[in-house]
């Protein structure tokens, strides 16, 4: 069993050295063999509008009025939106607001309490 490390990109173990360069064959990812080793997964930060950090299950509320597409309601200034929960993608918060149910809200358009 050799004591090279795994590719970073694809996890395969079979890598091979070339010159100071590791390699990986399956998908010709290479690296640098003095490369800082990687501490695990890198965390997204997630900020709210005034640069507040969020995190799960915190409270905040929103600063502008927003319209639900497909719908004729909306979201006013102030609404209290509780026990958030972060997510990848467009939306960066999945919650449950009251009298209008699930949705999805960018960070960009709420305030943590």
């Amino acid at each position: 069993m050799s004591a090279l490390p795994k590719c970073p990109k694809c996890d395969s173990a079979f890598t091979y050295e070339d010159g100071s360069n590791y390699v990986c064959p399956e998908c010709a990812h290479e690296w640098p063999k003095d490369a800082p080793a990687e501490s695990g997964e890198q965390r997204r930060v997630y900020k709210d509008a005034f640069g507040n950090t969020l995190v799960d299950g915190d409270t905040v509320t929103v600063i502008k009025d927003l319209k639900i597409k497909g719908s004729s309601a909306v979201v006013k200034v102030g609404t209290k939106v509780k026990n958030i929960r972060l997510t990848d993608g467009d939306h960066d918060i999945d919650c449950k607001i009251d009298g209008i149910g699930a949705m999805q809200l960018k960070t960009e358009f709420v305030k943590k309490v």
